[in-house]
């Protein structure tokens, strides 16, 4: 969560919240602390509760639909089948933009004054004066 912050962001953060909350701040801390807990407890007994009634291992992670309906209600075959079709569009999708990237990237070379061949190739016409 704070994998983007550095210290003195932290440190910035910190004195903030001893200046808004100053002598509450270390039972404002273990109010939020009590809450995670509590919170971790009901999904973690929602999640048993849904285990025993399905009569399968459900995890948190399960819970998103894409992810139930992949554990729990297809098998491999059937995975598989909805795939195959997708597949062969997405390797020839793939297949064309590399060829647009790959074009992209020769115009780009062709056309910067800093490459040798750039500078070796004849300027354009300039436009005629009227």
């Amino acid at each position: 969560m704070f994998e983007n912050l550095n210290v003195w962001e932290v440190g910035a953060l910190l004195l903030l919240a001893l200046l808004i909350f100053g002598d509450r701040l270390p039972a404002v801390i273990a109010d939020g602390l009590r809450m995670v807990r509590n919170l971790r407890t009901m999904a973690r007994n929602a999640t048993t509760d849904l285990s025993k009634e399905l009569g399968t291992d459900i995890q948190l992670e399960d819970l998103h639909p894409k992810a139930f309906i992949r554990k729990h209600l297809l098998t491999e075959e059937d995975e598989q089948a909805i795939r195959k079709p997708l597949q062969g569009i997405y390797d020839d999708l793939r297949a064309d933009v590399t060829h647009v990237h790959n074009d992209l990237k020769e115009v780009a070379t062709a056309v910067d004054p800093r490459t040798p061949a750039a500078s070796s190739s004849p300027a354009p016409p300039a436009p005629a004066a009227t």
